[in-house]
């Protein structure tokens, strides 16, 4: 399947995998781009550009097709060496990057010198423009289903796609809900690209997490996810476990006086201990409405496959049928 998205990035699939905080190492990006997707390693995860750079070259040791790097701009009182990561990433070769968060203007320059593809997450139509008007090549459309921070707007996809469609210029994927073939079908019908997968890949056998994560997956359904941190206007989409729990009643209970200090216990430095060591209760993670959709833990080769062959049927098929 040929589309703006597969062409600019020259991959095979229109699938890409998205930045994935302590899931996008080299061996989920390598085990997505062999199967003709986009693989995306997780920029901030690597705690030094250096760590960066090496984990770079341990993903070229593992495929020889495209795979970017997520870069995340996050406020902060101390933020991360972005120009450091900037060098890992052009001297390490890599042809695209994903950049979510704050705006990434003041560093396309150095990536666009570098000839480097520059995809932006975006969680509203007003934001798309904005990424296209600095001069991002493409975006990644975010509805609200998505894991992770979906923004404060709260529209779903069925509506978001189709208007970033009517706005805007670039090609954009769709995010947030996407599993299947059937995801993507519909994200074709209203105006992506493509699509971005990543709960979805967290369930596969390749993906460098503990087992007791995507059994979590698996059993879950689309009415497992809870909404943090709105108070604080920083929402993120997590799995409901006890500590999300607690974190809920403490928002409940301190109302527009909670800070983050209050729930710092069930925030900070969770990931490591979620999705390396299983410790399925240590606090908040990402994860998107799209559990409902996942039952297995397939290969990243089969998924797609799967995914390519479900979405050919579906066109040639059922849709044909209609004509």
């Amino acid at each position: 399947m040929k589309t703006r998205i597969t062409e600019m990035f020259g991959i095979q699939h229109p699938i890409i995998q998205g930045g994935m905080h302590y899931v996008g190492f080299a061996e989920m990006a390598a085990a997505v781009s062999n199967a003709g997707g986009l693989g995306i390693i997780t920029g901030l995860t690597q705690r030094t550009p250096e760590l960066l750079a090496k984990e770079i070259a341990r993903c070229r040791t593992m495929t020889s097709k495209p795979f970017g790097v997520n870069l995340t701009f996050l406020p902060s009182v101390t933020p991360p060496d972005y120009p450091g990561y900037i060098r890992a990433i052009i001297e390490g070769g890599v042809k695209i990057v994903e950049t979510a968060g704050n705006n990434p203007q003041k560093y396309l320059p150095a990536l666009k010198e570098a000839g480097i593809k520059v995809i932006h997450k975006c969680t509203s139509v007003r934001h798309s423009l904005k990424a296209e008007a600095v001069g991002c090549d493409a975006v990644s459309v975010d509805g609200f289903e998505c894991g992770g921070h979906p923004g404060e707007d709260d529209i779903p996809n069925m509506i978001l796609l189709p208007r970033a469609a009517d706005e805007l210029k670039i090609p954009f994927v769709a995010s947030g809900g996407m599993a299947d073939g059937r995801s993507l079908v519909a994200a074709l019908a209203m105006g992506a690209e493509g699509m971005n997968m990543g709960t979805r890949f967290i369930a596969t056998k390749e993906a460098p997490v503990h087992q007791n994560v995507k059994d979590a997956i698996v059993a879950a359904s689309e009415l497992d996810t809870r909404l943090i941190m709105r108070p604080l206007r920083n929402t993120e989409r997590v799995l409901k476990n006890v500590a999300v729990d607690r974190l809920l009643e403490k928002e409940k209970a301190l109302g527009a006086n909670i800070k983050f200090e209050d729930i710092f216990g069930e925030v900070a430095g969770v990931y490591p201990k979620v999705m390396t060591e299983g410790h399925m209760e240590a606090g908040a993670w990402s994860c998107g409405m799209v559990v409902g959709l996942i039952n297995d833990i397939p290969t990243c080769k089969e998924l797609i496959d799967r995914i390519m062959a479900q979405a050919d049927e579906i066109i040639r098929g059922r849709l044909a049928r209609f004509g």
